[in-house]
């Protein structure tokens, strides 16, 4: 078929089509890549309230359609500046709505709502020691407060043995249309999130639980890597991410490179001598995916200069001593999975959603982790409370986390007898300018 009849027939065809047409062959990418049908598109979609004829001169971004326009540019000129444009304003409009924050957690309100309109999805993408991709699409979502749990599985998985990285991403359509659905097999863009070495993943990782069916590993940050027991092969693959930049990172970073947040601006203070010590905000989630134990909002915790030791502020939020504060766990602790024939819950872990906002109310440290329960040997010294004591640690280069529970056997409930932060005092004086 002649050329001129091709290019007649691509110029009725939209933007994603003329993409997908350019695939076919090399003929059809040089044909899909004429100036003259981009430019026809970049105008009526980007200015649909003028004619490009109409259009004034005084314009910095003036669109004409006459020789210069269309000659003086190399091939697919105009295809780039639509594709350029059509992102800007969709990445302009979907970061339009981070700004609404909820005051309750300092974090965006309108996640769901973004993520409806920017099409937002989440894949994995698991790396064998070949080279070869396996992608896994099509994820459950989970949404808590604070946080949004994504759960893979299937029966198509890789051999384990054989597989070297798994990567995290964020996936939205290259030109998202909010009149249609969102195509996977259209064009797409793809944000690295994270990356994690599966590699001696039982070495590597930490042992979260286990129940008759799987074994949870988890690899920081976030991710939990349920095994079969005995086969050595994947059950699914769970991914715990918490709001705070999180549609930054599923939507600005690329395929290569993950997103970067600005870096803060320390506010000084020469007048207050314990500035960055004090009013701090925090909200506590405990969920195992499914299900809610514990859900909790905690305001002026402080620590004293004298009380900083080996480089960690401490904040306390449940005191040990004082039982007026200590809180019920509803339910028993665990992290509920399934895959496409069972389903199960690994007891005595659960996920932890955690955001510490600073005295402005900023989000200033947060995380969504596994955390794993341990049977302390040490008994309860609290005469309100007689029962076997657990801990639960929680450790990241931003700080730790220090839980306490004590398990009422004639209730069968958990009891947190003491939470404690450990705030690095290097993140403490890198977002204050202060010298603890």
């Amino acid at each position: 078929m002649p050329s001129e009849m091709l290019l007649k027939i691509f110029s009725y065809l939209d933007a994603v089509s003329l993409l997908a047409v350019g695939c076919v062959n090399k003929r059809f990418h040089e044909l899909a890549n004429d100036n003259g049908i981009w430019l026809k598109l970049y105008s009526s979609s980007l200015h649909p309230k003028r004619t490009i004829w109409k259009m004034k001169s005084k314009q910095t971004e003036t669109v004409s359609l006459g020789c210069a326009a269309l000659h003086d540019k190399g091939p697919g000129y105009w295809k780039k500046e639509y594709i350029f444009k059509k992102t800007s304003a969709f990445k302009t409009r979907v970061m339009r709505l981070v700004k609404f924050l909820d005051p309750y957690t300092g974090l965006p309100c309108k996640n769901k709502e973004a993520m409806k309109v920017s099409g937002l999805s989440w894949i994995i993408v698991l790396k064998d020691k070949n080279g070869k991709e396996h992608v896994v699409e099509k994820p459950n979502l989970s949404f808590k407060d604070t946080s949004l749990t994504v759960l893979w599985h299937g029966t198509d998985w890789p051999c384990f043995d054989i597989l070297s990285t798994l990567k995290l991403f964020g996936v939205t359509p290259l030109l998202p249309d909010q009149s249609i659905p969102p195509n996977n097999n259209g064009p797409r863009r793809f944000s690295l999130i994270a990356e994690y070495h599966l590699a001696n993943l039982t070495e590597n990782s930490v042992v979260v639980g286990a129940d008759e069916l799987v074994q949870l590993f988890s690899l920081s940050p976030g991710l939990l890597v349920g095994m079969w027991k005995g086969k050595n092969e994947i059950a699914f693959v769970m991914a715990n991410l918490h709001y705070n930049h999180l549609l930054e990172r599923s939507i600005l970073g690329s395929a290569t490179v993950q997103y970067s947040p600005p870096p803060n601006r320390p506010l000084l203070d020469d007048i207050d001598s314990e500035y960055g010590l004090h009013d701090y905000r925090l909200h506590l989630d405990l969920h195992g995916r499914n299900c809610m134990y514990l859900c909790g909002s905690f305001k002026c915790l402080f620590c004293r200069k004298r009380d900083i030791e080996n480089g960690y502020v401490r904040l306390v939020v449940v005191n040990l001593k004082d039982n007026r504060k200590h809180l019920p766990i509803i339910g028993t602790l665990g992290i509920c999975w399934e895959t496409d024939v069972f389903k199960g819950n690994v007891k005595d872990c659960f996920v932890m959603d955690l955001t510490l906002l600073d005295e402005t109310g900023m989000p200033f440290w947060c995380f969504s982790d596994p955390v794993r329960m341990e049977l302390s040997t040490k008994s309860s010294g609290l005469y309100d409370y007689m029962g076997h004591v657990y801990t639960a640690d929680y450790a990241d280069s931003e700080g730790k986390v220090c839980v306490e529970f004590v398990w009422l056997e004639e209730t069968k409930e958990y009891i947190i007898v003491s939470l404690v932060l450990y705030v690095s005092t290097k993140k403490v004086n890198s977002w204050y300018g202060t010298n603890y």
